[in-house]
């Protein structure tokens, strides 16, 4: 096996990695819809797609470890002997099979994507108990009307956020995509990411701080929709 033909695979399983991040994002969704929906049989419906988000999540977890195993190893056998590459399968086979022993339910449950799905059956659910089903839309609307120059605009790009995230440490929300471009530009100055939002006090912001904000991006979207109908 070629160190190129390593490399091919890798990239194929980190876009499988953003296929199965889509879907579980799809679930909450519907999911959502679901809660928002006050059907009499919506538990079972969450609690099976409550399943499927934690199978996913512990995919995804594999594929982490999987990817950075492999690293790890291609790495160590560059600087050996050219037959070390035989045992290159033998040896990620074995620390991957370690590593997965050790993946608890815990992890799992703090898997980002997970956390952001009960979060947004919660808010979903509340939102549901506290509005008449027949004027939901009318009542989200002014939600996202009295809180748009609030919430939905980033603090780095300035603009509307497509994709946003919560800090769970100062609570603060960001475009994905915007703030994990940060995260990367300070690391790769050896420096720590301070929170862009003026007057946080958060010095150091990382990736496994940020949740998916499902509800936030619903309510975005339903801003969007009553413009074009304006």
């Amino acid at each position: 096996m070629s160190f190129s033909a390593v490399h091919g695979t890798l990239s194929s399983l980190k876009s499988c990695q953003a296929d199965i991040g889509t879907g579980m994002d799809i679930v909450t969704d519907v999911a959502m819809d679901l809660a928002e929906a006050q059907d009499k049989d919506v538990n079972p419906a969450i609690d099976e797609m409550r399943a499927m988000i934690v199978e996913c999540a512990r995919l995804d977890r594999e594929i982490n470890f999987f990817v950075d195993i492999v690293q790890q190893v291609t790495t160590e056998v560059v600087t050996q002997h050219p037959e070390a590459m035989f045992s290159l399968s033998a040896k990620v086979k074995e620390q991957f099979t370690e590593r997965t022993a050790r993946l608890s339910d815990t992890d799992l449950h703090n898997h980002p994507k997970l956390v952001a799905f009960e979060d947004s059956i919660k808010s979903s659910l509340n939102q549901a108990s506290q509005e008449p089903a027949e004027n939901t839309e009318d009542l989200q609307g002014d939600v996202v009307v009295s809180q748009s120059q609030v919430n939905f605009t980033c603090p780095l790009t300035q603009v509307e956020m497509v994709n946003p995230v919560k800090n769970k440490k100062c609570n603060h929300h960001y475009d994905e995509e915007a703030i994990l471009c940060l995260i990367k530009t300070r690391h790769s100055q050896k420096k720590k990411c301070r929170c862009p939002v003026v007057g946080c006090e958060n010095t150091d912001v990382s990736k496994s701080d940020l949740i998916p904000d499902q509800l936030l991006r619903r309510m975005i979207q339903s801003q969007k929709r009553q413009g074009k109908r304006m």
